[in-house]
């Protein structure tokens, strides 16, 4: 395995990303921390999340609010607030955070346990139900918030919190006599582990993430035993899923299709690769490689959402992607990214970057109101409102994001996505640099500067400017949607040579140079396989990197009425005042009468008349910013 790391010395400044960055700074930030200390209207649902660290740290009474795993939403908000002020550095933001760590840190127990769901209930309880109770999850969470914290502002208080929490779990749990043979039943916590191991160097760290990785599934299995010992309820005993509902079934390296809870499955997936990675294991390697293609070749959303059914949060089987009931949670297309960037360190293909970059710029950013201030659970592919209020089957979508969850792991993992977006776009290794996302700004990777400008995801152009003389080979990422593209060194076309799905040129590099990528971006019509009943005769529609919907907004309603015309149609159009600036396409299409049925519900009539009609499309990830209506991405063709 090439020995890759992600690039750490990334500067964004990028027409497309800003725009969500700042509102991100400007609203998101500061709206959640509302939210988690309940400000919010009273008619959104209390997150109790930081009155829960209050009590736990004896300067409030009353009782545990919320979900078990309630702690973690504090976590990844600071682990948010940490990552933009790398970029956007802000006193009073960074004095609000250093405050809540200080609760936290109050809440702490002597022996290091940290968990206010336990603390507020009975300490005596604790590590008995590793399967359902998040305690191990929680944990993972503060880890993550607790290294990004310290990176940012070199302060270690949250820092030394988490560690000493690591100690007492490492004193708990392990393959030693007299501990829990046990591992998590969410995992998170062995990527967390990983990313300590980074700034700690401490072997253990390195130690008990390969061990959660590797005691998952192994018999005699533990949550079975764990579930006799102390009474917890087997939620998922009847269903398909049972154990594999939290991918713990069988030992990872056996597991060759992802199931079971799609956010567990994506985040034990990086964590596999993280360890598969420090370790060189290449069998636990090989193993990431087949989930990644049941997941992602088999299971996959052309948004990049995955997760195909509200039944667990979870996927299904292979090619079965209803549009109008999928889950596609925002958590889940967010462990996707993970995964892909663990994947690009195992190594850099360009596959990789190419579903990252779906799920970035459609299941991701489609989680959060263009103000910031509201957000998606679920992403379907197809919304008629009435149903999402009337079939109990389409219950869990929503026409409209929502302010708040009580159940809000999405917005803070929206907040941390975002703001960490740096650490995605490069990655490096044996004197190669990898650009995986072409986001305007600076790279600075073993001495080669580069400057990158473009407007991308509108447009196809990138120029890399070199800012001064070094010796690497530069790889830029040839997308799977392009099917045409020039690349040139100083206005002459280069010498460079495809590996992977990457352009790679060898050379000295002189401060000066430039390199000009241009990719066609036409708008296409994409079909799916033929064993995806659900879009069987159906086209979606994507330029470049984005899925594009049709909105009742701008077609009216009926949208199941209307089929796709000629693609040679399409017409793309900029508009900076639409929707916080997008292209548009506009397609010919046809619409087929509604009226003249009266009553009659069935009939013995040819087929409806159908008028031509300009249908106009908008980004998927725009949608439902206009009010409610009908949406849907695949069309009739």
């Amino acid at each position: 395995m090439p020995n890759t790391a992600y690039v750490t010395n990334v500067r964004i400044d990028d027409p497309f990303w800003n725009a969500f960055r700042e509102t991100l700074v400007r609203e998101g930030i500061p709206y959640q921390w509302e939210a988690l200390n309940d400000r919010l209207s009273e008619d959104t649902e209390p997150s109790r999340c930081m009155r829960n660290f209050r009590i736990a740290a004896g300067k409030e009474t009353g009782e545990f609010g919320g979900f078990v795993f309630q702690d973690s939403d504090i976590y990844k908000w600071l682990e948010g607030v940490a990552y933009s002020l790398r970029w956007h550095p802000d006193a009073a933001l960074e004095a609000i955070a250093d405050g809540a760590i200080q609760t936290i840190a109050d809440a702490q127990q002597p022996d290091g346990y940290l968990d206010t769901y336990y603390i507020i209930n009975g300490l005596d309880k604790r590590w008995t139900n590793l399967k359902d109770h998040h305690e191990l999850y929680v944990a993972g969470h503060m880890i993550e918030a607790a290294v990004a914290y310290y990176r940012a502002t070199g302060k270690r208080a949250l820092l030394d919190v988490a560690i000493r929490f690591v100690d007492h779990i490492d004193g708990v749990i392990g393959p030693e006599e007299g501990k829990l043979h046990g591992y998590p039943g969410h995992p998170v916590i062995e990527m967390a582990l990983m990313r300590l191991y980074e700034v700690t160097g401490d072997e253990k760290h390195l130690r008990l993430a390969a061990y959660f990785v590797n005691q998952r599934g192994q018999r005699p299995l533990f949550f079975e035993q764990e579930d006799e010992r102390s009474g917890n309820t087997f939620y998922w005993k009847n269903s398909p899923f049972r154990y594999q509902y939290y991918q713990a079934g069988r030992p990872v390296r056996e597991q060759k299709d992802a199931e079971g809870h799609a956010v567990r499955a994506m985040y034990l997936y990086s964590g596999m690769a993280d360890v598969a990675r420090q370790t060189g294991d290449e069998s636990l390697a090989r193993a990431c490689r087949d989930l990644w293609e049941s997941a992602t070749r088999r299971r996959m959303y052309v948004t990049g959402a995955v997760g195909s059914t509200e039944h667990g949060e979870a996927f299904s089987f292979d090619y079965d992607m209803p549009n109008d009931t999928v889950y596609g949670e925002t958590c889940a297309a967010i462990g996707l990214v993970f995964f892909a960037r663990r994947m690009l360190q195992l190594a850099p293909r360009g596959e990789y970057a190419d579903v990252m970059e779906r799920a970035l710029y459609n299941g991701v950013i489609s989680g959060m109101q263009l103000d910031g201030k509201r957000f998606f659970y679920v992403n379907p592919l197809e919304v008629v409102p009435e149903a999402c209020e009337k079939d109990p089957h389409k219950r869990h979508v929503k026409p409209e994001r929502q302010k708040w969850f009580g159940c809000a792991c999405c917005p803070p993992n929206l907040i941390r996505m975002l703001a960490s977006l740096e650490d995605y776009s490069a990655v490096q290794g044996d004197g190669t640099l990898w650009l995986n996302l072409y986001i305007g700004g600076g790279i600075e990777a073993d001495g080669l500067s580069l400057t990158v400008e473009t407007r991308y995801p509108w447009e196809g152009g990138v120029r890399i400017r070199v800012n001064g003389p070094a010796r690497r080979r530069l790889a830029l990422r040839i997308p799977g949607w392009c099917r045409d593209w020039t690349l040139s060194l100083n206005g002459k076309c280069a010498d460079a040579r495809l590996e992977d799905g990457y352009a790679v040129i060898d050379r000295e590099w002189a401060a000066g140079d430039v390199v000009d990528l241009c990719m066609d971006m036409p708008a296409r019509y994409v079909r799916a396989n033929p064993r995806v009943r659900e879009d069987a005769g159906k086209v979606a529609l994507q330029r470049g990197p984005v899925v594009y919907c049709l909105e009742e907004a701008d077609n009216g309603k009926a949208l199941h009425g209307l089929r796709a015309g000629d693609i040679a149609s399409a017409e793309a159009k900029w508009e900076p005042e639409t929707l916080g600036g997008v292209v548009t396409l506009t397609t010919d299409g046809l619409r087929e009468a509604q009226d003249g049925w009266g009553d009659t519900l069935y009939d013995f009539r040819d087929a409806p008349d159908a008028a031509p009609v300009r249908l106009r499309w908008i980004p998927y990830y725009a949608w439902a910013n206009r009010g409610v209506g009908e949406m849907r991405v695949w069309v009739r063709a």
